[in-house]
């Protein structure tokens, strides 16, 4: 019986997803064209594989169990495949799919983005949000390009690699009427707060490391983006504690300061992650090992 390869990874992001509409998007199809894909899995593999239900699609027991066949079958098939090809940067035409933190984002992607300008004009990147569900981003069974940000209990088909570590520090406004060089414990506890949220695991990370060391924060104003920061803290008492390497792009704008924490709140890593699928293909090593030269140039310590 002949059947289409295409098919298997428009299952396996089904059953990601468990929505047609995301699932579409994500593969770069139309919604129509994913239904009939759909309904060719169902009658190739003889099973409804998906039940629609008030929240979602909900798989079948069948869809559960051909699962780890099919995602183990088509990491098989890049491996020997991929693994063959040549890649030459200066020529090369493909799209990456990156599920970033907005830390990461915020702090790589410039540099990342113009290198590839210069070294690989043809390869375009396609950015999903990464909080803390490494299941959400599609990188578990492969269909995105890798992942970067905090990584924590990863499955047995990821590879995860360190980047950088990066520390924390306060931002408040430059004529700050009660903080001058330096902020003290008690000025930090009595202070309002901005608090960036959503921040995955960095968030988790720093409220454990306030925690750690005693300190109280009264957050004033959550908002969900490091952007909406500065124009926040320019135009209040308030104070944010951020990390180092964005605090040091803030340190630019001169109605800001930039100081150290009043207490040492240790550092967190930041970290890459892919598919084992993709260990040998050349694309995805280059575009690793760019990766790395950006992160390891953007840590270098600068001026504030």
């Amino acid at each position: 019986m002949r059947y289409d390869l295409n098919l298997l990874p428009v299952f396996l992001t089904l059953m990601e997803e468990r929505n047609v509409t995301r699932a579409a998007q994500r593969l770069g199809m139309t919604q129509p064209a994913l239904s009939n894909a759909l309904g060719r899995l169902r009658d190739l593999l003889q099973d409804p594989l998906f039940i629609r239900e008030r929240y979602g699609m909900q798989p079948t027991e069948k869809a559960e169990a051909l699962l780890p066949g099919i995602a183990a079958a088509i990491a098989h098939l890049d491996e020997l495949v991929l693994g063959q090809q040549g890649f030459d940067p200066s020529k090369a035409q493909r799209l990456f799919t990156l599920a970033l933190s907005s830390y990461v984002e915020f702090v790589l992607v410039p540099g990342l983005t113009a290198r590839l300008r210069e070294r690989a004009p043809g390869i375009r990147l396609r950015m999903m949000p990464f909080g803390t569900d490494l299941a959400e981003t599609g990188v578990i069974s492969g269909t995105t390009t890798m992942v970067l940000g905090r990584i924590t209990e990863p499955p047995d088909n990821l590879v995860v690699q360190p980047l950088m570590e990066d520390g924390l520090a306060c931002v408040v406004r430059a004529d700050h009427p009660r903080v001058g060089k330096r902020i003290s414990r008690q000025q930090y506890e009595q202070l309002l707060h901005v608090s960036v949220l959503p921040a995955g695991r960095l968030r988790a990370g720093l409220f454990q490391a306030l925690e750690q060391q005693g300190l109280k924060r009264e957050v004033a104003v959550s908002v969900t983006h490091f952007l909406a920061v500065p124009e926040l803290i320019a135009a209040t008492d308030y104070c944010a504690t951020l990390p180092r390497l964005i605090c040091q792009y803030l340190a630019r704008d001169p109605r800001l300061k930039v100081l150290p924490a009043p207490v040492d709140l240790g550092t967190f890593p930041v970290e890459m992650a892919w598919h084992v699928r993709y260990r040998h293909d050349p694309a995805h090593q280059w575009l690793r090992e760019l990766i790395v030269e950006v992160a390891r140039e953007t840590a270098l310590p600068q001026p504030m």
